[in-house]
């Protein structure tokens, strides 16, 4: 009868470990990912604020900087307010090896 080595199945290694939960992202990690949207949205801002200076003669142009200026900060305070960021990972689950689960066989109800 021979004996089952590890060299006979060898598994292949994964770089991840196994997600064993669904917790939600630290709250450090969620407060960053707020700063950092906030951070980049105010900048969009700046850009914008600069942008309507230079465009000052051409009214619409102008127009539509100044009020993007102006909308911006509210949007931005509305992100950071709001949960964590809504991105979709993919999470490294567990899959069972089909050479290693367990047979499902029929079984008896009995009904009294």
């Amino acid at each position: 009868m021979p004996v089952a080595s590890s060299q006979q199945f060898p598994r292949p290694r994964t770089p991840e470990p196994v997600l064993i939960t669904e917790a939600a992202p630290s709250q450090a990690e969620q407060h960053a990912a707020r700063k950092k949207r906030y951070a980049i949205t105010m900048g969009i801002r700046g850009v914008c604020i600069v942008l309507a200076a230079v465009f000052h003669q051409i009214l619409w142009l102008m127009l539509l900087f100044a009020a993007l200026g102006a909308v911006l900060p509210w949007i931005a305070v509305v992100m950071a307010n709001d949960g964590p960021p809504k991105k979709r990972v993919r999470v490294n689950h567990f899959d069972a090896r089909p050479d290693r689960v367990l047979e499902s066989r029929p079984t008896r109800v009995i009904d009294g």
